[in-house]
């Protein structure tokens, strides 16, 4: 009895001292690695996750991240029919697989085959080892029960999914997929998925891209395994046998490069990037400035910038013909170069024109020679068309109209307007801004001009450009007014297309810098702005590079492949004025000083420019004050661009506002000199 005792209490000291020692060793171990510093590829997506581009790791692995969700079910039913099909009801170790391993080793005294589960297999990835042996085997089955014990199923499998080696630098089935079959792994077919769980087991010796033969053999025990187990009918393991293994890798997406890059510098810390680009037409795009790229000569680059009139999110940004393609100095982003605009800030000069009451669509102006100290505008074909209405000035791009009516203007105003509105423009350095500036004496770049052009869109207003899907456009500010914008989109819309383009579809404008250097076209309709730039990223002059016959035609054609029908202009604001040239009140009907009028030019005396007035309170509709000096009579008075009427030569009068909110008030003279200003009524 005693020595029983003895024996049995040796026994129990023993097994202490073998858990202890186990404890021991397993703590020795370290935590255990869950994937949670695993570094992955930083990906770009689009605005529905397709992926546009994909990056390496900083060791030069593609390792996208992946999940269950992320793959063809027929794969996990294939993986787990070949590697572990007890995955989901064992707790890291297979039993049975760990039996037959250890007889075979103990018959063999080797490794025949180690009978590891996913779990243990995840276990090496995320702990790789030089060499199998006992211990590592021992290591893995630790770390198996770990990894069961922390995560679930999916996130095993997920982390198998995103590791597993598939030959060179590619990891996980998302690289593997894309390499080999240029597609995502949700979209598989039988004998695609098949090869993908044949190919880690032996990823060198299986490389379908180096070895297609045993990659083939590989993929067809699969396929037999699969038929054995009953998890794929026989007929479409057939079918799938006869699928054509590839032979070579292709190249990952790099769609939309510029702007993936750019987001990619900026969040370092985060791996997925969601961008607010549609993928199909980013596609569509770059091919089409691709191909005019060619067209126009081997140092020739095209850049499109396509955005969301109501939203301002960027839809598409191709910013150089080919990314790759170093004599068109392809990662250069021509749509945030400086650039000259040529003719393309006419439309803004024109709005500030009919905001400020001084001209209509249907006023007469003149097209004639003009010195303007010593400053002689042009046209672009060097004749001039004579008296024509400000409409037709507009959509033939004439330059001594516009010229006319910036100096009316001011320069300063049409400059602090387009800054204000959010335009970033540079003068050449040591210059003042000058009448020049209206014809493209200033640098803008093709992001800032789309921006201007979707607020004309917007209904007057302009706000910043979104590129990263989930933000909103902030702090939006006013470009115009909306009477005075929706008469430029009723001008441009008017304007002769190109050749083959459709009339009527697209209110656009072009334009040509000085030098032939830069190619502009611009255009809008109800629900997307494009813009078009053509020329040498070096600013060096091509012969014959002219916004009409380069960009405009790019503009059409990037529309009609936007994959949407044409969306109309919205109709006309409340006050629009519609009225031919002899209808419009005298100031309107023709621009231009009277010569040998001395009477001083009519001001606003009251309410100053940016007062605030209060209403009364209950009387919305309580009549305003209105108070003008100066002026050769008749006089004519616009509120938001509308005549009130008759006003007799009253210099103090009132006028009935519509409510709260933004008044434009405007007063001109018969010679046509005007005053305006801007009040806020409360």
């Amino acid at each position: 009895m005693k020595r029983a005792r003895r024996i049995l209490a040796a026994g129990s000291g023993a097994a202490v001292l073998a858990v202890v020692a186990c404890a021991g060793w397993v703590w020795s171990l370290g935590p255990a690695p869950l994937g949670a510093g695993l570094e992955t590829s930083h990906v770009v997506l689009d605005r529905d996750g397709r992926l546009l581009r994909a990056y390496a790791t900083g060791d030069g692995r593609w390792r996208l991240r992946a999940s269950v969700e992320d793959v063809d079910p027929r794969f996990i039913k294939l993986l787990l029919a070949y590697e572990d099909r007890r995955f989901y009801t064992h707790h890291g170790v297979d039993p049975r697989a760990f039996v037959r391993a250890a007889a075979q080793l103990i018959r063999e005294r080797h490794i025949v085959s180690g009978g590891s589960t996913l779990s243990m297999q995840v276990a090496r990835l995320l702990e790789p080892r030089e060499h199998r042996s006992l211990n590592a085997k021992l290591r893995q089955v630790t770390r198996a029960f770990q990894l069961e014990y922390a995560l679930s199923k999916n996130d095993i499998l997920g982390l198998y999914l995103t590791l597993a080696p598939y030959g060179g630098n590619l990891e996980g089935i998302r690289a593997a997929s894309l390499a080999y079959f240029g597609k995502e792994p949700r979209r598989l077919s039988l004998g695609e998925a098949a090869l993908l769980v044949a190919l880690p087991q032996s990823p060198e010796l299986r490389r379908p891209d180096r070895h297609p033969q045993r990659a083939q053999a590989a993929r067809d025990r699969v396929l037999d395994r699969a038929v054995a187990q009953g998890v794929v009918p026989r007929d479409e393991v057939a079918h799938a046998k006869e699928e054509t293994v590839p032979n070579a890798r292709k190249a990952l997406p790099a769609w939309a490069p510029h702007a993936a890059d750019n987001f990619v510098a900026l969040e370092r810390d985060s791996r997925v990037h969601r961008l607010t680009i549609e993928a199909p037409l980013q596609t569509r795009l770059e091919t089409l400035a691709r191909e005019r790229a060619i067209a126009l000569g081997p140092d020739v680059s095209v850049a499109i910038l396509a955005v969301d009139n109501e939203s301002g999110e960027v839809r598409a940004r191709v910013a150089s013909s080919d990314y790759f393609d170093k004599r068109r100095a392809g990662q250069v982003d021509m749509t945030r170069a400086l650039r000259s605009p040529g003719s393309t800030l006419k439309p803004f000069i024109y709005g500030l024109g009919f905001e400020d009451g001084l001209i209509h669509p249907e006023t007469l102006i003149d097209d004639r020679p003009a010195r303007y100290g010593g400053y002689t505008p042009e046209n672009f074909d060097l004749t001039f068309q004579g008296t024509v209405t400000v409409r037709r000035a507009l959509q033939l791009s004439l330059n001594v109209p516009a010229i006319a009516v910036l100096g009316k203007l001011g320069v300063n105003r049409l400059s602090a307007r387009l800054t204000q509105a959010g335009a970033a423009l540079v003068l050449p350095k040591g210059e003042a801004p000058g009448l020049a500036m209206g014809l493209g004496g200033v640098g803008i770049t093709l992001n800032d001009l789309t921006m201007l052009y979707a607020g004309l869109a917007h209904g007057g207003v302009a706000q910043p450009l979104v590129e990263k899907q989930g933000e909103v456009a902030s702090n939006p500010r006013r470009l115009l007014d909306p009477i005075a914008a929706w008469y430029i989109g009723n001008i441009l819309i008017g304007a002769p297309p190109p050749d083959n383009a459709p009339h009527g579809r697209v209110a656009f404008k072009t334009g040509t810098s000085y030098g032939f250097r830069d190619a502009w076209a611009v255009g809008f309709d109800g629900r997307m702005t494009i813009g078009v730039w053509v020329g040498r990223p070096d600013g060096s002059p091509v012969p014959g590079l002219v916004g009409r016959a380069s960009a405009a035609p790019i503009l059409f054609d990037a529309f009609a492949r936007s994959g949407h029908a044409a969306v109309p202009l919205p109709p006309s604001p409340q006050g629009a004025l519609f009225a031919a040239s002899a209808k419009l009140p005298p100031p309107l009907q023709r621009f231009g000083r009277i010569d040998g009028a001395n009477a001083s030019p009519p001001r606003i005396m009251f309410p100053p420019d940016g007062a605030r007035l209060e209403l009364a309170a209950g009387r919305p509709g309580e009549p305003v004050a209105l108070k003008i000096a100066g002026g050769s009579g008749p006089l004519t008075v616009l509120v938001n661009g509308v005549p009130i009427p008759e006003i007799s030569g009253r210099r103090a009068l009132f006028f009935q506002p519509d409510g709260p909110g933004f008044v434009r008030l405007t007063v001109m003279d018969a010679r046509g000199a005007a005053d305006s200003v801007m009040v806020r009524l409360q």
